[in-house]
């Protein structure tokens, strides 16, 4: 195809997917979205899905037989006019060719077995239906178009790009600085809130329009049906979590409302079966500023105030110093070294490695192996594995190999112990994500963790903001306290605060001499 800029479209049929070229795909990049994941990040990240997933409206997309989590995603797709290459986002959009509708549909049930490349969750045949028309993009304006979706007739997205955290520009030219983009690859630029599950029966349609212009792709219509042939026993067989599943869905809300979450309490809380539960608190950047803003002793003070005196990992030392991590807990645990059990759970993609291959972005893995030191439970492959997949941490009350390199990698690592030895003289990797015990204390997914030189503290995520705030009065309190003892004042009545020195505190707050929390958003 030859770049069109005229304002008329273009029909998407065979010989546009014919002419398609690499399929990438953008993880994160609508701030509605963003809101639903609970986090949002600095810059794009992509995956690649096959060409041949590419389809035409009407063609109908099959749910793979033995699964239940195949999920629509309405996107704006762009395909690529002209070849580019290390292009500035200033000049990317001239490199864009047209904009169609797209769906990105995925299967959820295989995610695991991708290690986070989701080739097969999505790149089946017809996973990425787009058209049924191009919009020259010379036409239309980037910053304005609608992206709408319906599932049987009923809107369920309907966002504009405005709302994107990464403008189109950016996203073409921060790809091309590493490949180069050709005439006809296609980026799917991510999707908004809304994106859910979808059934055999059911019918998705996505619609891009410019407001501006007047022009529309039309709706891009797909049909459900029900695949019959299982997976061969020689590949990975469909699994699911409670939080695949409200990936899934889009929320926890929405994955207990259709009856999806297994019955432990709080929908996708607890179970060897609830993976990496979802917070009732989400580590916010608010919330993480203020955690930021209070020393751990604080912070371990306001805990004790509401009852809660073991909730430090103890006895652990750092990879880092004068470094504060803060982060949500994902966990993992070793069991006992059995031979018979270490052949059929320690090789291969473990549940060690996989545990590594899943963390996110901001994420602490926290292991237990009871203390154990006799052996390595991580080692500089698996750490900088971790550090390249955004972990915030990673701790363990077993041991350290490669201690080093360990050591030499940026993300911070807690441990009890070094040792040679490789994870086998003493550890089976078991399972993941779920309650575990480490460093003395209970650790469950969700759990926010602050660690710095002091220690290692597990705040419930359902206290959190509480704990926060009060941690930062308290330190408010202490910074006048000290600055009174600075300028001679005895501490009887001054240490705790009598009546008279509470009045004259509270002066000094209003008065907004403390610098505590200055720079924690909101504040």
């Amino acid at each position: 195809m030859e770049p069109n800029t005229a304002s008329s479209t273009t029909p998407v049929d065979q010989s546009v997917l014919d002419a398609a070229g690499k399929v990438l795909a953008v993880h994160l990049s609508y701030a509605s979205r963003a809101a639903q994941r609970g986090r949002t990040p600095e810059h794009p990240s992509y995956f690649m899905k096959a060409a041949s997933s590419l389809s035409v409206s009407g063609t109908p997309v099959e749910r793979p037989a033995e699964t239940r989590a195949l999920a629509f995603e309405g996107e704006v797709a762009l395909v690529i006019g002209t070849t580019a290459r290390r292009v500035s986002p200033e000049d990317a959009w001239s490199h864009v060719g047209w904009v169609t509708a797209s769906n990105d549909l995925g299967v959820y049930d295989l995610k695991y077995a991708d290690k986070g490349s989701n080739i097969r969750s999505k790149s089946g045949d017809g996973f990425t239906p787009m058209g049924p028309a191009l919009l020259p993009a010379s036409a239309v304006d980037p910053s304005g178009l609608r992206l709408r979706t319906w599932v049987n007739g009923e809107l369920v997205q309907d966002d504009t790009t405005a709302g994107l955290i990464f403008d189109f520009s950016r996203i073409v030219a921060d790809l091309s600085q590493l490949m180069t983009l050709q005439p006809g690859d296609v980026i799917l630029t991510g999707t908004p809130a809304g994106s859910s599950v979808i059934v055999p029966g059911d019918t998705v349609e996505v619609e891009v329009d410019d407001p501006a212009s007047g022009l529309s792709t039309g709706r891009l219509t797909t049909g459900v049906t029900q695949g019959t042939t299982a997976m061969a026993s020689f590949g990975n067989q469909p699994r699911l979590t409670d939080a695949d599943l409200i990936d899934a869905y889009g929320s926890e809300e929405a994955a207990s409302a259709a009856g999806a979450l297994s019955p432990a309490a709080g929908g996708a809380a607890a179970g060897a079966d609830a993976a990496q539960a979802s917070p009732a608190v989400v580590l916010t950047d608010e919330l993480r500023a203020k955690l930021n803003a209070v020393a751990t002793a604080t912070i371990s003070a306001t805990l004790r105030k509401h009852g809660l005196n073991n909730v430090s990992i103890d006895g652990l030392r750092g990879t880092k110093t004068g470094r504060k991590v803060i982060g949500t807990a994902r966990t993992l645990r070793f069991v006992p070294n059995r031979e018979d059990l270490f052949k059929s759970h320690g090789g291969g993609f473990n549940a060690q490695k996989q545990a590594i291959d899943s963390i996110n972005e901001g994420e602490i893995l926290v292991m237990e192996a009871r203390g154990e030191t006799g052996s390595g439970t991580l080692g500089d492959i698996l750490g900088l594995r971790a550090q390249v997949r955004g972990a915030a941490a990673i701790i363990t009350d077993g041991g350290v190999r490669d201690l080093t390199a360990v050591s030499e990698l940026d993300i911070p690592a807690y441990f009890s112990g070094s040792h040679p030895a490789v994870l086998g003289r003493k550890h089976v990797p078991w399972d993941t994500d779920l309650t575990i015990a480490c460093g003395g204390t209970t650790v469950q997914p969700g759990d926010i963790i602050v660690a710095d030189d002091d220690g290692i503290l597990v705040i419930p995520p359902v206290m959190a903001e509480q704990v926060a705030d009060e941690a930062l009065e308290q330190e408010r309190m202490d910074e006048y306290v000290f600055e009174q003892v600075r300028q001679g004042h005895a501490v009887d009545g001054l240490f705790p605060m009598n009546a008279d020195w509470k009045a004259k505190y509270a002066e000094w707050l209003a008065a907004g001499h403390s610098t505590v929390g200055q720079s924690t958003i909101g504040q």
